[in-house]
């Protein structure tokens, strides 16, 4: 699997994604979507609306805004119940998530630099003398805390296994073993509305989006006359003040969540719960996650959260390891009671069939955008010889490409062939995410679209307009990204076959157009 470096030199040189604010030292841990990024991001997010709201006629959508009423928090215990343990290091200060310590400590670069070294020739020949000269040199660097690195005239390696594998607490960073002991760390961002800050109101920038939709449980539910089952999607940025962010887009403190809140009548959660569980999983396979990089994780007893009778975690094989992707909880009827409770107004729905009023119960499926879209990107990265040179290519569902079409001409000091080009990319930009490009010769033009995953260019040249010799035959080539196979297509048919290559794939068009040799 690609690592995590190339994907970030990849996201910057190509425009997916940028460090926020670079030019002054950038912040840590925000990214900001660069040109094709954006195009990206949004197209993971419509792809999501598209099939768990606009495709289904138990769903409707909301907006809620980031800035709830205080009390929202305490009636949903984020105010008092919505932090996490930490462990900070007595050198160099850092701060880590106690649960996560064992886990980023066995990966760290000390670490891994430790475990080379000891399945060396030199350690197998002298494993103290390794270690010193370990200590003298990448020590030095890396884990500059470690206490034999500090104090070269000690025992070399003292406590090496428990370093290694975790149980004796260090800092990943210097190699401290002074870590102090977990404490609790609230995870909201607070914020003063209004323009003094003394007489403001205190409240929170949301963690989550799920409270905006109890929140307006009654006004949708008045609104839009559903029956249940039913269910409320929200796309929207939360803010969490986490105290190890890190891996790239994996995990900020600002992001994106895809939340629904599937309501459904108490004693059918059970099933409603794995329908959805069901559902969301081969939603990634559909627009191209491999099956062998994902997996589901029940959550123990002692994982759950107060409200959650089961939650199942969709895990993907990110570079650093598996982790979390989606989360799909039965948060049975806590919300809506705690939120009835606090506001004095009654969350409830009216059963006409059982002529009773009951508290529904929520299945709640909620993905991050930032790190769906990580995933489709590592998940599609590949790289392979061609011609004897590297070439790189995002394999991407045509539907997720920040491009669709990339229209380039292979002459461009050809006035005709620019002009049918130009004209061409805009007829399809009409329909679908399409550029013009005629900045470099054809392969390299071709390599570029690989790179940044669009599945089809389509190349006006010379045949296409004609020239002193030969009338124009009005038809241009269409190459296929992952095969480099191309096509002759008339200019008059490209919109219905750009639509059935990106609905259909490359296979139908192949058989009834010929074939056309020629740059890869």
């Amino acid at each position: 699997m690609v690592d995590l470096e190339t994907i970030v030199s990849l996201c910057k040189r190509r425009g997916f994604v940028f460090q926020s604010s670079e030019i002054y030292g950038g912040l840590g841990s925000a990214w900001d979507y660069g040109p094709l990024g954006v195009e990206f991001k949004n197209n993971v997010k419509r792809l999501w609306w598209r099939d768990v709201v606009r495709r289904r006629d138990d769903m409707v959508g909301l907006d809620a805004a980031i800035t709830m009423h205080p009390t929202v928090w305490k009636a949903s215990g984020h105010a008092d119940h919505f932090a996490d343990p930490f462990t900070g290091c007595g050198d160099c200060g850092r701060h880590y998530r106690a649960d996560h310590l064992k886990e980023a400590q066995v990966s760290c670069k000390w670490a891994q630099a430790l475990r080379k070294m000891l399945s060396g020739p030199a350690a197998q020949k002298d494993r103290q003398k390794a270690l010193r000269n370990w200590a003298q040199s990448d020590g030095k660097k890396l884990a500059p805390a470690m206490p034999w690195v500090k104090d070269p005239a000690g025992p070399a390696g003292d406590g090496l296994e428990g370093l290694l594998d975790g149980t004796v607490p260090a800092c990943p960073a210097c190699g401290s073993p002074r870590m102090s002991e977990p404490r609790p760390a609230n995870l909201m961002l607070k914020t003063v509305l209004g323009p003094v800050e003394a007489t403001g109101t205190v409240t929170y920038l949301r963690p989550e989006t799920a409270q905006g939709i109890f929140v307006n449980f009654d006004n949708v539910l008045q609104s839009s006359r559903k029956k249940l089952p039913f269910g409320i999607a929200q796309i929207g940025k939360a803010f969490r003040n986490e105290i190890t962010p890190g891996n790239f887009t994996f995990r900020t403190r600002e992001f994106e969540q895809m939340e629904i809140e599937y309501f459904v009548k108490p004693g059918t959660d059970e099933e409603w719960h794995q329908k959805w569980i069901d559902e969301r999983f081969a939603w990634y396979i559909r627009y191209g996650i491999r099956r062998e990089n994902l997996r589901l994780r029940e959550h123990a007893k002692d994982e759950l959260a107060h409200y959650a009778k089961r939650c199942v975690d969709i895990e993907y094989l990110f570079p650093m390891g598996w982790s979390e992707l989606e989360g799909i909880a039965n948060r049975t009827d806590y919300d809506l009671k705690q939120h009835s409770k606090f506001s004095g107004k009654a969350l409830e729905y009216f059963d006409e069939e059982a002529r009773q009023k009951v508290v529904p119960y929520v299945i709640e499926p909620s993905a991050g955008a930032d790190r769906s879209a990580l995933a489709f990107l590592v998940d599609a990265y590949h790289e392979e010889e061609v011609r004897g040179e590297k070439r790189v290519v995002l394999r991407l569902h045509p539907e997720l490409a920040p491009v669709a079409v990339a229209v380039l001409p292979l002459l461009k000091k050809n006035d005709k062939i620019v002009a049918v080009a130009r004209s061409l990319a805009a007829r399809l930009r009409e329909r679908w995410p399409a550029v013009y490009d005629d900045t470099a010769a054809i392969g390299k033009l071709y390599r570029r679209q690989d790179e940044v995953g669009t599945p089809f260019c389509v190349t006006v040249d010379v045949q296409t307009v004609g020239d002193e010799e030969s009338p124009p035959d009005n038809k241009v080539t269409v190459r296929e990204r992952d095969s480099m196979s191309q096509i002759r297509v008339p200019i008059d048919e490209i919109e219905p076959v750009v639509a059935e290559l990106m609905s259909s794939g490359w296979a139908g068009a192949a058989a009834r157009y010929p074939a056309q040799p020629g740059a890869a």
